[in-house]
């Protein structure tokens, strides 16, 4: 399997770069919200209203954004952030202060899913480098103040009114200097979908925020987060992600006396931090590592490391090969094609790399129903049918249906699978 990760610089306004990701990734998007039913859903006015009452700040932006894309109504509602349809990630973090300040953390996911892109951009101002994810949003980065965050799936079904995360931390980057000043931002702004949002900054302060669209945001001190809060909501999932386990293993980790960044940061790429099951959703895509008084940041794999810095960013363009048999991606309708000599962003044969699919719901259903296949006695197999055709409704998949599943088959299954 792999993924083509590419390092883009774009400073001052969003220009050509931006509309060359934006060409390249909407059709999948757009595929994506259209699937599941949510394209207008809340409609773009009510979609506005939300982004000026919450990051106002970012409205500028926002139109400008709009403007250079030529957005129509579907991608001008889904570029505010408000509301988007629920997704489910993994991924661990950890914060270390003493003698250093370093923020590092896993990204799992579907390599197909997932954009593949760090960009440097300074929309408002503020140089930031971010992780790309929803062509705006950001699902960790480090701005030129020392504001470090990254985050991690809550662990919890529940899905309410707000925005989605990683348009959250995009506003943070662009105008927060400090954890005080982001903390703050991340106890106002809703989030539609339980998350855990680690912050830090060159003072060395840090805190985890749990966010959750049904309680009121809890800030912690915690040092680490994995894919729960305060205690498992979702059995199924835990066990799926191991969350306890890799929990268990940052908490003696950190305890551990004289710990340095390189430690912590080698720690991420090993086990049981470090996943392997790609083509489950539930894959390592990278490691990124952020030293907020530097200025500094490196992105990792087992064999393959990027370094990058605000005073000396390098355009780049990296194939990562995972440590699962390459997959064949098709070359579908849902991605434009870039020219690299009017866009200077990227080598066009990246594009078939790392690309969001239009029918990724029904690529990851059928990814877990293999895997249970191969755990589950024959007599199950009928069962794992019917769920197959059950588990994809009206284009998304139904998490409680497999949770109810998995509760029901037993855990033996996944100890056989796991073994």
């Amino acid at each position: 399997m792999q993924l083509q990760f590419n390092a883009i610089s774009e400073l001052g306004e969003p220009g050509a770069k931006f509309k060359n990701l934006f060409d390249s990734y909407w059709p999948a998007y757009h595929s994506w919200l259209t699937s599941k039913g949510a394209a207008s859903v809340p409609d773009l006015a009510t979609s506005q209203a939300a982004l000026r009452k919450y990051m106002p700040e970012m409205v500028p932006t926002y139109e400008r954004l709009c403007y250079l894309v030529n957005a129509d109504v579907v991608a001008a509602r889904f570029l505010t952030g408000f509301q988007p349809p629920a997704y489910i990630s993994a991924c661990s973090q950890a914060v270390l202060v003493e003698n250093e300040v370093h923020l590092v953390r896993n990204y799992d996911y579907h390599p197909d899913l997932f954009e593949g892109t760090l960009l440097l951009s300074s929309w408002n101002g503020k140089k930031v480098m971010a992780t790309s994810d929803c062509l705006i949003g950001a699902v960790d980065g480090m701005n030129e103040s020392g504001l470090a965050i990254s985050l991690t799936f809550g662990g919890r079904k529940v899905v309410g009114e707000g925005f989605g995360i990683p348009f959250i931390l995009r506003y943070v980057l662009e105008f927060c200097d400090t954890v005080e000043e982001a903390v703050a931002a991340l106890i106002r702004i809703p989030s539609h979908m339980a998350y855990n949002v680690t912050v830090v900054d060159r003072r060395g302060i840090f805190k985890t925020v749990l966010l959750s669209p049904d309680r009121t945001p809890l800030v912690t001190d915690a040092a680490f987060a994995t894919n729960h809060q305060i205690q498992v909501d979702w059995p199924e999932n835990a066990t799926f992600n191991k969350t306890l386990e890799r929990s268990a293993f940052l908490n003696d980790l950190l305890a551990q006396k004289g710990l340095d960044a390189k430690t912590l940061a080698d720690a991420f790429l090993r086990r049981p931090l470090y996943n392997t099951l790609f083509s489950e959703g539930f894959g390592t895509l990278y490691t990124s590592s952020y030293q907020p008084v530097a200025g500094t940041m490196q992105l990792r794999w087992p064999n393959e490391v990027m370094y990058q810095s605000f005073d000396n960013f390098t355009e780049a363009h990296k194939l990562i090969q995972f440590g699962e048999p390459a997959k064949v991606l098709k070359n579908s309708d849902t991605l434009m094609n870039a020219s690299p000599e009017t866009s200077g962003v990227w080598p066009q044969e990246s594009l078939t790399y790392g690309t969001l699919h239009a029918d990724w719901q029904e690529t990851v259903a059928a990814s877990l129903v293999n895997t249970m296949d191969h755990a589950a006695p024959f007599r199950e197999r009928e069962k794992l049918q019917t769920l197959s055709d059950r588990l994809v409704h009206r284009g998304e998949i139904s998490w409680e249906i497999l949770a109810d599943y998995w509760a029901k088959v037993g855990s033996r299954y996944w100890d056989h699978w796991k073994n």
